[in-house]
């Protein structure tokens, strides 16, 4: 694979929630979403696995995202990924790499999808996972962060893994 392709994508259905402080799972227009909201550090986790022609690089996350009735304001997202890897990770208890963020502002249009890419460097970033390897991605909207400043849930359509 080379620098740019789609290693993995993810839907609101592919959500694993975590067991408290969970985005909610709900439609708009028939297209289902994860609800974040505004007061309340909320997380979403996808399971799959690293495909094999993943070359070594860094990982870009992409979330595609909406907002439920905003039309201005900024999200604070945080990103974390968690290496399955053969005999290693013991799955009785987390053990998600330190987070990364990103901060993507609310579209004009309310409904209208915006795109925030969330950055990891090859190694401790992305809890130094490999090709072949299962792992998790943890997203969470880090809702008390001062630069959150959207009121409202923001809607999680979408999530793409793209090797950078």
């Amino acid at each position: 694979m080379a620098s740019g392709e789609t290693l993995c994508v993810f839907t609101a259905l592919h959500n694993e929630p975590p067991a408290s402080a969970y985005a909610t799972l709900d439609l708009r227009n028939q297209h289902p979403h994860l609800e974040f909201d505004d007061s309340t550090d909320e997380s979403a986790v996808f399971r799959s696995v690293l495909p094999a022609a993943y070359a070594g690089g860094g990982l870009t996350v992409t979330l595609i995202w909406a907002s439920t009735s905003q039309t201005s304001g900024n999200v604070v997202w945080n990103a974390q990924v968690e290496r399955l890897e053969d005999e290693g990770t013991d799955t009785d208890a987390d053990s998600f790499a330190s987070a990364q963020a990103a901060t993507g502002a609310c579209a004009g249009t309310n409904g209208a999808l915006q795109y925030t890419d969330i950055t990891f460097t090859s190694g401790a970033q992305m809890d130094s996972l490999a090709a072949g390897e299962m792992f998790r991605l943890k997203v969470t909207r880090d809702a008390d962060n001062g630069s959150d400043t959207m009121s409202g849930d923001a809607e999680l359509v979408g999530v793409a893994v793209k090797e950078t």
